[in-house]
């Protein structure tokens, strides 16, 4: 009997929905220290992993180069990790107004994750550390493309979470990915908040699907060479950002845009460093294999420079790294003006700084508004400009495009998912990370009293004369208690007296749990760490 693919899909969707939902109903109680652990041994099994993955995910997708994708896989759990490392996602996080407010880090629930074929592996992993940081679970959908490698990778980080004490169940991921089965995902009510990344359908789709998502945009990063840059530098940044496993990244640099006074200088370096300016005639079949109907063709996303002139028909020189186009509109008029997610540059001459601006916001316009931008240049006042005015989130100075989004060359927190803020159609203009799945409760104490009486109208964290870490920490677990919140794996056994007068067993030397916390036992314990200071 042969069952339909559909329903199939379906049935796995909301199967692994209620298994990921119900560890993660263990997994919220856990400490810090407990998700700290987990995330660390997530983190190093899937770097251990990283060429073999890398090498898995180039062969299923045929996309990019898989030395590359090797140094995604190591971003994706290394350097993800060692940005949040030190982020508390448990208990309380965060203390204003001299105690009268304290921050309260509570889970999202189950993260819907939709993993890209253009990074299936890199991307899987960075979703489940950051999901499970925030002590949530996670299930991801995979492209179907690429669905193997995807797999594995996350196989992967759920045997070292688990390991390293983590609920079974925690990490899932669909063996049949198809779109009635992914949107029955998106929708499940097991579902708190979903997590795209990939195409713009896709994206619509998560917004579609009546749940909480972060969202992102497309690219179509320009880069802008000022008269005053390091050119040199300049033209070897750009050329890497947009070969970088052949230009999958979303912020992988789509044009360069030169200022007059330096343009034949750049030129010159751009062929001496394996760019090839296509002439006129190539240029139209270049057009024409690039894209259909002003979207990409996926036929020559993530290719060589040389498969794609081969695939256009026309031939370069075997040390060809870019493709470069004259380009003098924006927009339809000019196919290699949009976002083009391969080794292909359009390349715009412009005359001073104002020039270049304008250019820069026709192309974020064209079809990257809110997303990433490039300037190359040491003239301060201008680059202060660039970043008061381009309709990008995040402009980027003297850096890779591709690497310096994503905040692989630059400081910025790393991140496969960048949102464009709401002029790219998202929540989000941030790069999505740890901090952005948990949810913040806040306890707040009266600042502005309609009735007089003596309470407790603040936890006085100043008294602590620094140990104010271990006095906040000291409150969280009383509160945790009074809060009922049972540590995971302790066993409760009441030893009873015997009965009172109304028949009811009295536990003997148990805390007693319901009952909020006195103002005499908030001072007993900074005085004890008073002591202890002393």
């Amino acid at each position: 009997m042969i069952l339909d693919k559909d329903l199939l899909s379906i049935q796995e969707a909301r199967e692994k929905a209620r298994k990921a939902h119900e560890a993660q109903l263990e997994f919220k109680h856990f400490t810090q220290e407990q998700v700290d652990k987990i995330i660390k041994a997530m983190a190093n099994a899937g770097y251990e992993a990283s060429e073999r993955l890398a090498k898995m995910a180039h062969e299923e997708s045929g996309f990019g180069k898989w030395e590359d994708k090797l140094i995604k896989n190591q971003f994706g759990t290394r350097n993800v990790y060692e940005s949040i490392k030190n982020l508390r996602t448990v208990g309380i996080v965060g203390e204003e107004e001299n105690g009268k407010v304290l921050k309260i880090a509570m889970p999202m629930g189950v993260v819907c994750a939709l993993i890209p074929s253009t990074n299936p592996t890199s991307t899987a992993m960075y979703k489940a550390l950051i999901s499970l940081k925030g002590r949530n679970a996670i299930v991801a959908s995979p492209h179907p493309r690429t669905s193997n490698c995807t797999a594995e990778s996350l196989k992967i980080l759920d045997e070292a979470a688990v390991n390293a004490g983590a609920p079974a169940g925690l990490i899932q991921c669909l063996s049949e990915a198809t779109i009635d089965g992914t949107n029955a995902l998106m929708k499940d009510k097991n579902i708190a908040i979903i997590l795209a990344t990939g195409s713009n359908p896709m994206v619509k789709a998560a917004y579609s699907a009546g749940k909480p998502a972060y969202g992102v945009g497309s690219g179509n990063v320009p880069a802008f060479i000022e008269r005053t840059a390091n050119y040199q530098k300049a033209v070897a940044d750009i050329i890497y950002g947009t070969c970088f496993d052949n230009g999958t990244l979303c912020s992988s640099e789509q044009s360069m845009i030169v200022d007059e006074p330096i343009e034949e200088q750049v030129r010159d370096e751009v062929i001496s460093q394996g760019g090839y300016f296509v002439t006129a005639d190539e240029k139209k079949k270049l057009e024409k294999a690039v894209q259909t109907n002003f979207r990409i063709n996926p036929e020559i996303v993530g290719k060589s420079s040389n498969f794609i002139a081969n695939y256009a028909g026309f031939q370069v020189p075997e040390n060809t790294r870019v493709l470069m186009a004259d380009c003098f509109e924006v927009g339809k008029s000019e196919p290699l003006s949009m976002e083009k997610l391969s080794p292909v540059l359009a390349y715009y001459k412009v005359n001073g700084w104002l020039e270049g601006c304008h250019k820069c916001i026709d192309l974020l316009q064209f079809g990257g508004i809110g997303h990433t931008m490039v300037i190359h240049s040491n003239d301060q006042p201008i680059i202060m400009k660039f970043a008061l005015e381009k309709p990008a989130f995040r402009v980027l100075v003297n850096t890779v495009g591709s690497m310096g989004a994503v905040g692989y060359t630059t400081a910025l927190d790393a991140s496969l998912t960048l949102g464009p803020g709401t002029w790219g159609g998202s929540i989000i203009s941030d790069n999505v990370t740890a901090k952005h799945m948990i949810n913040i409760k806040s306890l707040a104490f009266e600042t502005n009293p309609v009735n007089e009486g003596k309470s407790v109208a603040q936890f006085d964290t100043q008294r602590a004369h620094g140990v104010k870490d271990l006095f906040m920490s000291e409150i969280e677990e009383r509160l945790k208690a009074r809060a009922g919140n049972l540590p995971l794996k302790d066993e409760y056994q009441y030893h009873l007296e015997k009965k009172t007068t109304n028949d009811h067993p009295k536990p003997k030397g148990i805390t007693t749990f319901g009952k909020g916390i006195s103002e005499e036992e908030i001072l007993k314990i900074i005085d004890e760490f008073e002591e202890k200071v002393e």
